[in-house]
């Protein structure tokens, strides 16, 4: 029988193992492929082992510190400022949809449901941010978008009834009003779902670019991932242009400059993740089991 046990533990472990390999082996392509030449990449392809290493795709993303450092700082801000707002509206709202004495739960939990269904429109969300919230060119224009995720709301109230009642009840009798208990009684145990849900947040903000093309018009408001698009374009029109004479393609790192760019933009993420994947896993379970 330990044979056996350990037989398969040994194959448990070579699969898993090369499910690692399979998994990580993208992002190592892509640190590798940012270090070649373009002319290598255009003959022969993305590979782990370049012939020639080389860094100048990132030589190219950095000829304007400023600018970069621009970006990342907006991408920062919004991403902090983001999570933080978007985890207190989001995690009042689920506490608020579980309370048994709120009679008003229902209709709000499908109000909330509701928005889920379609999408207000893009030429309407325009004006409303432009014309009556004048938040052009204004960072909040790529933070409020975010704040609020129905999934996510539901998600903690999920998670609180997993809570039993009887802490409620007890605080209730020690004179607790309701928002000593959401801070005192829920906040602390709420941490897995809270994990969860900021995770979500986090990524959103910080891969935002969608808001800043419609909104943001000041490139040193640009977020990371729209400044870095716009210069992935830059040297595409570079490769095929220069002051109006055709260039040789091979003397613009194109390709591995969006190889670079990946490596710019997902490293901070991935550096992120392991501090918060043991709540992450834990929130998105009890998301799950819960109706």
């Amino acid at each position: 029988m330990g044979k056996s046990n350990r037989t398969f533990s040994i194959i448990c472990y070579i699969v898993i193992g090369l499910f690692a390999v399979v998994c990580l082996f993208p992002f190592v392509l892509m640190i590798t492929s940012s270090f070649m030449t373009e002319n290598e990449i255009v003959s022969e392809g993305y590979k782990l082992f370049p012939k020639e290493w080389t860094a100048s795709a990132y030589v190219y993303l950095l000829d304007n510190p400023k600018k970069l450092l621009d970006a990342y700082k907006t991408t920062i801000i919004i991403t902090v400022v983001g999570t933080i707002l978007g985890l207190v509206i989001m995690s009042m709202a689920g506490y608020v949809l579980n309370r048994k004495d709120f009679k008003y739960r229902g209709f709000f939990s499908f109000m909330i449901y509701f928005t889920t269904l379609f999408s207000g429109g893009l030429v309407p969300t325009y004006i409303l941010y432009v014309r009556y919230l004048n938040l052009r060119d204004n960072i909040w224009a790529m933070i409020l978008p975010g704040l609020v995720s129905a999934w996510s709301i539901f998600l903690m109230r999920n998670f609180m009834k997993s809570i039993p009642d009887e802490l409620y009840e007890s605080a209730t009798m020690d004179g607790a009003g309701a928002f000593t208990i959401y801070l005192r009684i829920f906040m602390p145990l709420a941490i897995p779902s809270l994990a969860t849900v900021g995770l979500f947040l986090a990524l959103g903000y910080w891969n935002e670019w969608y808001n800043a093309s419609l909104y943001i018009d000041t490139a040193s408001k640009y977020p990371l991932q729209y400044y870095l698009q716009k210069m992935i374009n830059q040297t595409s029109i570079e490769a095929l242009t220069n002051t109006g004479h055709v260039i040789d393609a091979g003397l613009v790192p194109t390709q591995s400059v969006k190889m670079a760019t990946a490596v710019l933009t997902t490293g901070p993420i991935i550096l992120l993740y392991p501090f918060v994947q043991k709540y992450f896993v834990s929130g998105l379970t009890v998301g799950s089991v819960k109706g």
